[in-house]
């Protein structure tokens, strides 16, 4: 399911992609770097950008000939605390009005539920920023795990019963495309369904 372009409709020469990078600074890892390296070997044209501490011109002005907004995964605290505090949450709304289309990874897609609780299951070391009130954006009506392993299923049962929202499970290349009220599957295998 390659970064989800292909489930877009738009042709790749046709693409402007505005790449939020913003959930990378709240982690050590150089994953960013060898996956801008590979989308852009592969043809797709990427334009990044900070959200943090843009105001909301700059950031109006940014995805103004975007037809994609991708926002990369990294720490989903660090990301929901930038997105609050810019107002981008606003911003977002009013581009996806005008008909842009949202990809989110990993943290980029944990900011789109309703909640970002699942994020706060991670190894307690992981940096929260300060963030307490993990309230998202609320787009779809449940939450994701992402990341999921077999290894997992046992730890995912148990702390899934606590949740106020029904709970859906990726793997790494697994996706699910929201298109008005329709939430499909698809990437890699079959989707994991826990109860």
């Amino acid at each position: 399911m390659k970064y989800g372009y292909n489930l877009t409709g738009i042709p790749k020469d046709q693409m402007k992609i505005g790449y939020i990078t913003t959930a990378l600074k709240g982690t050590k890892t150089d994953f960013n770097q060898k996956l801008k390296s590979t989308i852009r070997g592969e043809g797709y044209p990427i334009d990044e950008i900070d959200i943090e501490e843009k105001n909301k011109e700059e950031l109006k002005n940014f995805f103004k000939d975007k037809n994609i907004i991708y926002i990369e995964g990294g720490n989903t605290f660090y990301l929901l605390k930038a997105i609050k505090e810019t107002g981008f949450d606003k911003i977002l709304k009013e581009l996806l009005s005008e008909g842009k289309i949202y990809i989110g990874v990993s943290a980029g897609a944990y900011i789109m539920r309703p909640t970002i609780e699942v994020s706060n299951w991670k190894d307690k070391t992981t940096d929260r920023w300060s963030v307490t009130d993990f309230s998202a954006l609320n787009y779809v009506s449940f939450v994701l795990k992402v990341h999921y392993t077999d290894e997992q299923e046992i730890e995912v049962k148990e702390k899934m019963k606590n949740l106020k929202f029904p709970l859906r499970v990726l793997r790494d290349g697994q996706g699910i495309l929201v298109e008005n009220d329709k939430n499909i599957f698809c990437g890699d295998g079959k989707e994991v369904i826990l109860s």
